[in-house]
């Protein structure tokens, strides 16, 4: 058995007047990517500066606004990569690099010398400040931690004095939820009291968890009760940098917009220390799932996903919400016959609102495609063969001939596992339109005769060629009247769908004949395709004729 009894609960916070639970997400917070820093840091093989630089590009490209670029008194590399951010003008205008620092005089003059020559840049200082960090790491009291925040404060704002640009600091009480919530306060207000902040030149005032400690809900409970303490909160912008450690990141962060923050800090995919920073992507999608503007360009997650793998060198997982491979995939069969029937009805009712089941998103508004939704296995039903018979390639098959396909996939995949859409049409093929045995069709024609049709058919019958005619009340009664003045068959036509297979020129129809054997009872489908619709249906004839006989 587990030896839970090793662990101590992490308190909650007594906090009944909590108003949070009654909200809900209107805009995109301030976005700050750190996958330059905090995720960079937390490779197994850290970007070189070519790689920065494209991850750089990368997030400028999305429309990130405010980017943590590094570290830079950490060491040269650092350093070189931002001075070449600098020196090669690839920060735009709108956009503010921001840098971290440790609270120690020759780190901070090291990084003021970083950001030389940028007309605006965040210095992010931070100190970790929980009960346990106290006492293990650090060995000091309330009052000496507090020292060593306002004393890198102070110097901040004595170096800022030689900074040409405009410059803003933010503030971290690293390990804020293991800090008792009054000394959390009491160290970011002695912080503030010394940069002075304005609405126009905010403290950002960074309330990470560094560590996930409990439940999303008690980080609200945090993050609210902070807001509504904090001195002239309008000169604050209340950051969140949530980590991933009981999986509910994503959930923190989002509650966390609930109970006041302005500004969240992550990384693409999650990528950090552990079990990782808090996905901004999910975020943002889940944002976008909710009509919601993220206020970032997230059209192509292909393209996106493609960069972050190649400079991080992690691998996104197949089920990483919207970016993984399976994300948009349907094995059991009922979720694939319901989003067959959910694409069905946005057509047939030109809804302008996505609604389709299974599907919070249309794969396509994010760089996905329709192709890989629905795939087959063992597991599948007849919607979901049926689905990519006609989402793949245009065959619009009778409800009734779903059964009868389905079973002919489900046996292969239960001795193979998946069966691709490409395997499935060559199936498709095999059984209604390329079979030869026992009947060929080799010409026909047709004549209308009065309100009847008559209709000559030359065609191979178990390697002997016949020729036979007979008059019907349409092309297909005639011809199955010439096959049986011949051949001794008893078959009568129960069904007949049609439908173009293309548009254009050179479209052409499909045919579905359903047909039963009198004596055995026995009942198939037949499948044609041409270019004339007539030509379709006698084919489709002889489909079913080779599947009854």
């Amino acid at each position: 058995m587990l030896n839970y009894g090793r662990y101590k609960r992490v308190p909650v916070v007594d906090y009944p007047e909590r108003e949070w639970p009654n909200k809900e997400i209107q805009k995109a917070p301030i976005w700050c990517s750190v996958d330059l820093r905090d995720g960079n840091q937390a490779l197994i093989e850290p970007m070189v500066v070519s790689e920065k630089v494209e991850m750089f590009n990368m997030l400028v490209k999305l429309g990130f606004k405010e980017i943590e670029v590094g570290f830079p008194s950490a060491s040269q590399l650092e350093f070189d990569f931002l001075r070449q951010l600098v020196d090669r003008k690839l920060i735009p205008e709108d956009v503010t690099v921001q840098v971290l620092v440790q609270c120690r005089e020759h780190l901070l003059r090291r990084t003021f010398e970083s950001i030389k020559g940028l007309p605006k840049a965040i210095v992010h200082i931070y100190n970790s400040t929980s009960t346990l960090q106290r006492d293990v790491v650090f060995g000091k009291t309330r009052d000496e931690i507090t020292k060593i925040a306002t004393d890198a404060a102070k110097m901040v704002k004595d170096m800022s004095g030689d900074f040409a640009g405009k410059l803003q600091m933010e503030y971290s009480p690293e390990s804020f939820t293991g800090t008792e919530l009054d000394y959390a306060l009491e160290i970011c207000t002695a912080v503030q009291e010394i940069w002075q902040p304005t609405p126009d030149n905010k403290l950002i005032i960074n309330l990470p968890s560094t560590v996930e400690m409990n439940t999303p809900n008690v980080y609200a409970d945090q993050i609210e009760w902070m807001s509504r303490h904090f001195k002239n909160r309008d000169t604050i912008t209340l950051s969140v940098h949530p980590h991933n450690d009981r999986g509910t990141g994503v959930a923190a962060a989002e509650l966390a917009l609930l109970a006041g923050a302005d500004r969240v800090e992550g990384t693409l995919f999650g990528n950090g220390e552990r079990t990782g920073n808090v996905d901004i992507t999910t975020i943002a999608y889940n944002m976008f799932s909710q009509g919601i503007n993220p206020e970032l360009n997230l059209e192509d997650v292909r393209s996106i996903a493609e960069v972050y793998e190649r400079c991080t060198k992690m691998r996104i997982h197949e089920r990483h919400p919207y970016a993984g491979k399976l994300v948009f995939t349907a094995f059991s069969g009922s979720h694939q016959d319901a989003i067959n029937k959910g694409v069905k009805a946005m057509k047939d009712r030109n809804n302008q609102f996505w609604e389709v089941p299974y599907l919070p998103i249309d794969p396509m508004d994010i760089g996905r495609e329709y192709e890989p939704i629905v795939r087959i296995n063992s597991q599948s039903g007849k919607g979901g063969v049926a689905y990519v018979m006609e989402s793949n390639f245009g065959f619009k098959m009778p409800k009734g001939m779903h059964k009868e396909f389905a079973d002919v996939i489900q046996a292969i995949a239960e001795k193979q596992g998946e069966v691709a859409p490409e395997s499935i049409y060559n199936q498709f093929e095999a059984q209604y339109l390329t079979a030869k045995e026992p009947f060929e069709l080799i010409h026909y024609e047709v004549t209308d005769i009065g309100m009847d049709t008559r209709a000559s058919v030359k065609f191979r019958y178990k390697g002997e060629i016949i020729e036979a005619s007979a008059v019907g009340n349409g092309p297909i009664d005639a011809v199955k009247g010439a096959l049986q003045s011949k051949v001794q068959i008893n078959a009568k036509v129960l069904d007949y769908d049609e439908h173009a297979l293309t548009q254009g020129s050179k479209s052409k129809a499909a045919a579905y004949i359903h047909m039963v054997d009198l004596d055995t009872g026995k009942a198939t489908y037949g499948v044609g395709i041409s270019s004339n619709i007539t030509r379709a249906s006698i084919r489709g004839i002889f489909s079913a004729l080779n599947r009854l006989y």
